[in-house]
């Protein structure tokens, strides 16, 4: 067995929690989500395996790098830490009920890298630019911020549902966590994703200076990530400084989670050094 088979397997295993999360919210039952915690276990150990075969399979190849440089490895990682800081958030809070939001996040990244026809599956040689120790620091650092701010985004959406029915919570929306705690959860994620995207960003500027003689170019994903770091700090400062909270704060995580995503996914399109991405 390759490392694609292991990382289709994780797709449905995924999908499966994601469903056994949102049957324990709508049914209100302990045992779907205690089962859809260990599918989540497991899947995230598939996806940490199948991530590994992959390394071992580049080195067999002759190839020998990380497997983080290009779309399809990206989403496989970008599910797993997802996953992992869910469960960090699970075991902390007992609160399985945003299980329902961030299990189908997990679900939909592995889903899109296994099924899109414009994702290839296939192990490559990097690019000399990506040839460098700095890989996995800036990756790594990147995609723990972007999984928070996912794990954030899916909780203000839950705030932004809740808020809409005046306070006075009944049925589905009763067995959400209180907009105290859904908007405390939010800062938490977003400080977390704002510290490593920071990271990602101080680590790209020094690779790029190794790999291309300057810190900063103003190439398209660059400038977008520095967009998105604008917006955080924002929401950060507004909270910290001015109070905000509530329907303000997740509103703004929602706008920086699609700043995100355009990040992530949209400037990979656009003419510049990091239109690799898309490959």
């Amino acid at each position: 067995m390759n490392s694609s088979n292991i990382l289709s397997i994780v797709t449905f295993v995924y999908a499966l929690a994601a469903v056994l999360y949102i049957a324990a919210w709508i049914f209100k039952k302990v045992l779907p989500g205690r089962i859809a915690t260990w599918v989540t276990l497991f899947g995230v150990l598939g996806n940490a395996t199948g991530i590994g075969f992959r390394w071992v399979e580049s080195y067999k190849l002759g190839f020998g790098h990380a497997p983080l440089s290009n779309m399809y490895e990206s989403l496989v990682v970008f599910a797993l830490i997802i996953a992992i800081i869910y469960l960090v958030l699970e075991r902390k809070y007992k609160l399985r009920v945003i299980g329902a939001f961030s299990a189908p996040l997990s679900f939909l990244a592995m889903a899109y890298a296994s099924l899109s026809p414009n994702i290839s599956e296939s192990i490559q040689p990097l690019m000399p630019a990506l040839k460098s120790n700095w890989l996995i620091a800036h990756v790594l650092a990147c995609f723990l911020g972007y999984a928070a701010f996912a794990i954030a985004f899916g909780i203000s959406f839950i705030y932004m549902i809740k808020a809409k029915d005046g306070g006075e919570s009944q049925g589905l929306l009763a067995r959400f966590p209180e907009n105290d705690m859904l908007d405390e959860l939010t800062h938490q994620m977003i400080m977390f994703g704002f510290l490593f995207l920071s990271i990602g960003i101080i680590t790209g500027a020094v690779w790029a200076n190794s790999a291309w003689g300057r810190y900063w170019g103003w190439d398209p994903k660059e400038t977008w990530s520095l967009i998105t770091w604008f917006i955080y700090a924002t929401l950060l400062h507004a909270r910290l400084i001015r109070g905000w909270g509530g329907k303000r704060i997740a509103l703004l995580s929602i706008v920086g989670f699609i700043a995100v995503m355009f990040t992530y996914f949209g400037v990979n399109y656009l003419p510049g050094l990091h239109s690799y991405g898309s490959s």
